[in-house]
This record gives structure tokens, C-alpha cells and sequence, in this order.
């Protein structure tokens, strides 16, 4: 529901203020606003263009900046990443990274007296630890010999609820590990298949690169050839816009390579990848572990793409002539590790935000999640530290599909449907960039109750290590442009407190009264306006002009 502050300001605005804009119309799916396919630039960008103008659900950044921000100018806003590192050397990325003036780099001192010695750019709470288990695998490592063998009505009343979590993360191992074995097979399989097929026909063509007109017009005179036609062609259709064969070849190796990556590390009990750290995970006082070297152990490999990517959707540096621009300029981006290839810890979280928190951040960055935890207090306490300090937190929703009013994710400022534990925690979902039926991401968690807003999270383009720019998608990268949104108000609106500029994200979106597709579910139809506690897109061009309200 609206605040009382807000809505009264939506009835002061002066002659010549721009007007807050709404949905274009009422069912989207009445009229196809975009009927044709994207083109690469607007593919690049559609996060950043406008429903009304460019008939595309992006967040109406670009004409923000040009008929409301334009000479403005704001204070600068420190926005901390808590992810898996950043390449903070990034050709569109080095010049926003935030830097602690205080601490003297290299000279192995603790110089500003923050507990942690030699934090240049932020810190690096997981040391060289890089893959982890997922964080039910944890919960049977360290109960299973506790609980072998027991029943409900043989454990103490005390030890009941840790039973009964116990046998839960249990049966999500099982289950996992079970589909981890088949999904490498299948994926192994196909990949076997395809691969055969793919060098028959670039031999059969000349060339790799075919696209499926030319694979059709191949002749198919044998019962052999007929069939690499046919499974190629069916290939095709797994395709994303651009793609080729060798793509798909590349998809599916990565695939191979997650499920062994889930049976080798992600759920496999005798793997321990805190070990490397040298601390006790359990006790939130043992605060001395981690280094400065926020781009981790191998910041050349993949380990920091997903924070590095998220740093460039909220502030990858503007108008440079380099691979894209960043949703907020004013901004210097606090490099965070803390999210492992696996679960993070609940420590690591709570002692990452109140890090931020303590060292001047305004916004915090949260695209990661899981649906099991240990110390959910930790992080809950750490939420309302940043809430006393005034400092928003941006959470990505997570990507199963599911509704989060009906299964817990974590971190999160309510359990279920109770009473949030502050009012500084916005919980993002994902859009699709197609404006009709199929608007929320098929992946995109959702909830009345527990998800606040959506943003783009479809095919995002954005900064990924080594100076390169890559397509990556999630309810992470809608978060991240939240982020940026946010990090925009608070730096040419200070004087306003985070809990009104979450209050100011989620009045202002567009809102949308038709129903949507959701979980990918042709057949699950629900009114969009009932997915979110707002009902609506987070747009930045009506955040800037309720803001100018609300601080008047």
C-alpha cells in the first residue's frame, strides 16, 4: 500500500513537472507493442529503454537521464556488491570501484582500525576457498551421525525441529544427487549426438557456422543423413537469438561440466571447501579470516563472472565508447566476496553486510540465495543493523519458478507471511523483455508477500572478467539494476532514508493489470499484479520524479 507521505506528494506536482507514466494499456495482450524481433542494439540495452517510447518493458533509464536528470548533479553513492568478486581492472569497471582511502595498500596493516588489514577495495570474506557444498549437504554432514537410525518419536522434544530439518535436507539430497547422475548422462548423451551430427554436416557444408536454412537445403540421401538433419534442426530450437551449432556444443560442454561440478563439490559429503578458510563457520564471533583480494584466487577464470557482471549492470562506467553502460553514474561500486561456487554461509553474509554498513555503503547488492539455512538470525540482525544506519538492501528473488509466499528462500526479511524484521530490504523479480503474456521471466520466483517489484532479467548484457561483455540472465541481474535505480535516488535525493526510497521503487513502477505466464507454466496464469507486494516494474524515470516529490 501506498505510504501517506507518498501519495500526498502525487497531488503536488508543480506546472511543468513531468508526469509519473502508466502502463500504455490495459491488457497487454490485446496489442503486440512489440511484434518484431530486437534488434542487437536494443537487445543490448533493453533493461535501459522505455515501455511508452521503444515499446519495451526496460526501466526508461535512458530517457531519465535526458529529460529529468540531464546537468543534474548528485553525490557520490557507495553501492556494495556482496558476490562472488569482482574484476575490479575491468576496462568499463576500474574507474567506479570504491576505494577505502584510509588503508595503505600492501603494508600488511589493519591502518583505518575496521578489523580488516589491507581492505583497499572492499574484502574477501572466503580467502581462496572457490567451490562449496550446497547448504543441506551441510546440514547432513554435521547432523547425519547425530540422527542415524532415529525417529521423531525416539529424539528429545529439544532436538525435534533439528530432526525434522535434518530429514528434510536428507531427502533434497537424495533427490538431488539422483538428478544430478541423470542430468550428466542425458546431457553426455546429447552432447555425443550433436557433436556427431554437427561434423558431418560442416563437412557435408564447408563450414561451422551454417545457420538452418542452409542445414534444410542440405540433400539428405541417405537414412543417415536424414537424421543429422533432423536432430540438428530440432537443435536449433534450443537455440537463444544469434546462436549457431557450435553454441549449442559449447551449452551443453558447460552443462556436462555443472552436474559434475554438482556431484564433485555441490553435493558430495566427503567434500570440504572451507578448510582452505581456517575458521568456525558457527561462531559469528571469529571474525578474523578472509583477505583484500576481492577478484579471489583465479580472477582470470570464471569464478568472479557473476559479480562482475552485476557490478556492470549497476554502474559499469557511462558514455566511455566501451561495451555498455551502467544503469547509475555517482556511483563507486564496494567489492564484496562472499558467494562461493555453492551456498554461502550464513556468517559470511551478516559480517559482509554489516562490513558494507560500516564502511559507508548506502546500497547493498544481494543476487544470490537458498532455500536451506543454519543461522538465519545472523543474517536477520545484520538486516536490521543496516536498516539503523539507514542503507538499503537489494535482493534478487531467485530463479526456480516457485512461489516464495509458499517455500522460504534465504537471505529474506520475513519468514512466510509475517511481519517484515525491517523496512529497508527490497526482493526483486525478473522480466522477460517481451511485453505481453510471457512479461515475467519463465525462471522468476514470485510471491505477494515475500517478492516487492520486478525489473529486466532476461538476456542482460553486461561486463564479465578480462575486459569482455557477455549475455547472462537471472533474478540476479534484475536485482542489480534495482541497485543502480536506487543508487541514483539516494545520490541526487540524500536527504531521503532507505525505507522511503524502497517505498519510492516500488509507487513508482508501472503497473500492469493483465495476467502472465509463471514458472514457465503455459497453463499457470496469474494477474500480474498479484506476483509482487507492489504489482509492479521498477522504472526509473517515474523513481526520479516521485522522489523530487517526496523530498519536497
Amino acid at each position: 500500500m501506498m505510504s501517506a507521505t507518498i501519495a500526498a506528494s502525487l497531488l503536488t506536482a508543480g506546472c511543468g513537472t513531468p508526469a509519473i507514466i502508466a502502463t500504455p494499456i490495459a491488457n497487454i495482450d490485446a496489442i503486440a507493442l512489440k511484434n518484431i524481433a530486437l534488434t542487437d542494439e536494443q537487445l543490448k540495452q533493453w533493461n535501459a529503454l522505455d515501455l511508452i517510447q521503444d515499446t519495451i518493458p526496460g526501466m526508461s533509464v535512458n530517457r531519465a537521464y535526458t529529460e529529468v536528470i540531464n546537468t543534474k548533479k548528485g553525490t557520490s553513492v557507495i553501492v556494495a556488491v556482496i558476490d562472488s568478486g569482482i574484476d575490479i581492472e575491468h576496462e568499463d569497471l576500474d574507474d567506479v570501484i570504491w576505494t577505502n582511502t584510509k588503508e595503505i595498500k600492501g603494508n600488511n596493516k589493519d591502518d583505518d582500525n575496521n578489523g580488516y588489514i589491507d581492505d583497499v577495495h572492499g574484502w574477501n570474506f572466503l580467502g581462496d576457498a572457490e567451490k562449496e557444498n550446497l547448504e543441506y549437504v551441510r546440514i547432513v554432514k554435521k547432523l547425519k551421525s547425530k540422527y542415524t537410525g532415529k525417529t521423531i518419536a525416539t529424539v528429545a522434544d529439544s532436538d525435534k525441529e533439528e530432526y525434522q530439518n535434518y530429514i528434510e535436507a536428507k531427502a533434497e539430497f537424495e533427490k538431488k544427487s539422483q538428478e544430478a547422475i541423470a542430468n550428466k548422462t542425458r546431457y553426455e548423451q546429447i552432447y555425443q549426438q550433436a557433436s556427431a551430427s554437427h561434423k558431418t554436416m560442416s563437412t557435408a557444408l564447408g563450414k561451422e557456422d551454417y545457420t538452418q536454412t542452409e542445414l534444410l537445403a542440405v540433400k539428405a540421401d541417405t537414412e543417415e543423413m536424414q537424421q543429422h538433419v533432423a536432430l540438428l534442426s530440432q537443435m536449433f530450437g534450443f537455440l537463444e537469438r544469434g546462436e549457431l551449432i557450435p553454441d549449442l556444443l559449447t551449452n551443453l560442454k558447460e552443462g556436462i561440466d555443472h552436474f559434475t561440478d554438482q556431484l564433485n563439490y555441490h553435493i558430495n559429503l566427503e567434500f570440504d571447501g572451507r578448510s582452505v578458510v581456517g575458521d568456525n563457520v558457527d561462531d559469528i564471533k571469529d571474525t578474523t579470516y578472509g583477505n583484500g583480494n576481492v577478484m579471489g584466487p583465479n580472477p582470470k577464470k570464471d569464478g568472479i563472472l557473476h559479480g562482475t557482471h552485476v557490478a556492470g549492470i549497476i554502474a559499469a562506467e557511462r558514455n566511455n565508447g566501451k561495451g555498455m553502460n551502467g544503469i547509475a553514474k555517482n556511483v563507486k561500486i564496494m567489492a564484496i566476496r562472499a558467494v562461493p561456487d555453492g551456498d554461502e554461509y550464513d556468517k559470511d553474509i551478516a559480517l559482509a553486510i554489516r562490513y558494507a554498513v560500516d564502511n559507508g555503503a548506502k546500497v547493498i547488492n544481494t543476487s544470490f540465495g537458498k532455500y536451506y539455512t543454519t543461522h538465519p538470525e545472523w543474517v536477520f540482525e545484520a538486516i536490521k543493523y543496516a536498516a539503523d544506519k539507514d542503507v538499503l538492501i537489494v535482493n534478487a528473488a531467485g530463479n526456480e519458478g516457485i512461489n516464495l509466499d509458499q517455500k522460504m528462500v534465504y537471505p529474506n526479511d520475513q519468514t512466510n507471511t509475517t511481519p517484515e524484521v525491517s523496512n529497508n530490504f527490497i526482493t526483486i523479480g525478473a522480466l522477460n523483455y517481451e511485453y505481453g503474456s510471457n512479461l515475467v521471466a519463465d525462471f522468476s520466483n514470485y510471491g505477494k508477500e515475500n517478492v516487492d517489484a520486478f525489473a529486466p532479467g532476461v538476456q542482460i548484457w553486461a561486463t564479465v572478467p578480462s575486459n569482455k561483455y557477455k549475455y547472462l540472465q537471472g533474478t540476479s541481474m534484475a536485482a542489480p539494476g534495482v541497485s543502480g535505480v536506487a543508487a541514483l535516488i539516494r545520490s541526487y535525493y540524500p536527504k531521503l532514508k532507505a525505507a522511503q526510497v524502497k517505498q519510492i521503487l516500488m509507487d513508482s513502477g508501472i503497473g500492469v493489470t493483465a495476467s502472465v505466464v509463471t514458472g514457465g507454466e503455459a497453463t499457470h496464469i496469474e494477474k500480474f499484479s498479484q506476483l509482487s507486494k507492489s504489482g509492479k516494474m521498477v522504472n526509473l524515470y517515474n523513481a526520479l520524479i516521485l522522489a523530487s516529490k517526496t523530498a519536497k
